[in-house]
């Protein structure tokens, strides 16, 4: 199995399905390209790869108790590769529910951009900076002066 090849294929699938949704946000394929297919099928890879992973190396030492653990568990290239994939699966999958939230709530997609832009590259600061947005339209929170 060549986790380099699966690597570069699951980054040109999620690039793919990030553009649709920042170039697309409206059209009728986008959230299910974005929103289901594409984390449905990273999902079904960090299956796969996970469970490969855990074939060749059982008892490899790894865990989630200490960050020495957690660094055995993602010390093959496939199972690094698994844990990319469960960030992209989530990453898009946040980023599909952004723009939907934003339709939803009647919040300009050129403002819903860059929120998506940061929840490509930094998941959770993304997300943090569209909660704001989002509050901030809802009148939630005071916008700056």
């Amino acid at each position: 199995m060549n986790a380099d090849l699966i690597f570069q294929a699951g980054n040109l699938g999620a690039l793919f399905a990030w553009a649709v949704l920042i170039l697309l946000p409206r059209w009728q394929g986008t959230q299910w390209i974005a929103g289901l297919a594409g984390p449905a099928l990273l999902a079904a890879a960090y299956v796969i790869l996970l469970s490969c992973s855990v074939a060749t190396e059982p008892g490899g030492g790894g865990g989630f108790g200490s960050i020495a653990e957690v660094r055995a568990l993602l010390s093959t290239d496939i199972a690094f590769t698994a844990g990319w994939f469960h960030y992209l699966a989530f990453d898009l999958f946040v980023g599909a529910w952004e723009v939907r939230e934003a339709q939803r709530r009647g919040l300009t997609h050129w403002a819903v951009i860059p929120c998506l832009l940061l929840t490509f590259m930094a998941g959770p600061a993304g997300l943090l900076l569209f909660l704001i947005l989002r509050a901030m339209r809802m009148g939630k929170v005071a916008a700056p002066a």
